[in-house]
């Protein structure tokens, strides 16, 4: 065979196998979906009422959003079907739609915090539910959580990565904004009741005017015995004329 012939073979046999090894090529692998809390809380069971809760509020699609789109990471205390049952009856029932927003969006920090993270953080850590702080103390590996309403400890570690912590927690964490004591009622005004002698300073007004009311009975009762006294005697002379 020419050489020419050979080498014009060589070339196209080349080509022909890199272009199979091309066709033949997977497909680029599609990106990783975003960490879904519902279907974290939903794997690990005994949480019905709080992804009820999530998505009534859609504070479900806030969360996966917030994951899906920024750095800063979200940690969820979740209180299991137990904490929620163990409310007084009828607590979620008394607050309103905004109100149970609130409840939920206190159960959420705008930050990922890691299990040992919680022994070095500064209190008050500020909630998703804005003006609503709670406190977080450590003792050993224990986590506790104080509302100004109740106290609450983190039972276990459901889910953790770089974005999305989720922790189970035996109470409801309820905000001192909601269900804190009621404000006193104001004291009622008292009636502006004038009191005898009051406007007037002591030993003035109403005594001067005792001392003077004193004053003229005496004066009339002077005159009285004084004109007595002269008809006394007029009569008197009278008689030895």
């Amino acid at each position: 065979m020419a050489p020419h012939s050979f080498f014009v073979l060589l070339v196209f046999f080349l080509y022909s196998f890199s272009s199979n090894i091309s066709a033949q090529s997977p497909a680029a692998a599609p990106a990783p979906s975003a960490t879904n809390v519902t279907a974290v809380l939903e794997k690990a069971g005994q949480f019905t009422t709080l992804i009820k809760l999530l998505k009534s509020t859609k504070m479900d699609d806030q969360i996966n959003t917030q994951l899906s789109t920024s750095n800063q990471g979200i940690t969820v205390f979740a209180p299991t079907d137990n904490a929620f049952s163990s409310l007084k009856a009828g607590t979620l029932n008394s607050i309103s739609e905004q109100q149970k927003l609130q409840l939920v969006q206190f159960h959420i920090l705008p930050s990922f915090y890691s299990a040992a993270q919680f022994q070095t953080v500064s209190n008050p850590l500020h909630t998703q539910a804005g003006n609503s702080p709670l406190n977080v103390t450590t003792s050993g590996n224990l986590v506790n959580i104080t509302t100004g309403v109740v106290n609450a400890t983190v039972a276990n570690t459901i889910f953790t990565d770089s974005q999305l912590a989720v922790y189970e927690v035996d109470q409801v964490l309820l905000p001192l904004s909601i269900f804190g004591p009621a404000a006193p009622a104001p004291a009622p005004s008292k009636s502006a009741t004038k009191v005898k002698g009051a406007d007037s300073p002591s030993g003035s007004s109403d005594r001067g005017s005792t001392a003077d009311s004193s004053t003229a009975m005496g004066l009339e009762q002077h005159g009285i015995a004084e004109a007595a006294s002269v008809g006394i005697i007029a009569i008197l002379a009278a008689l030895s004329l």
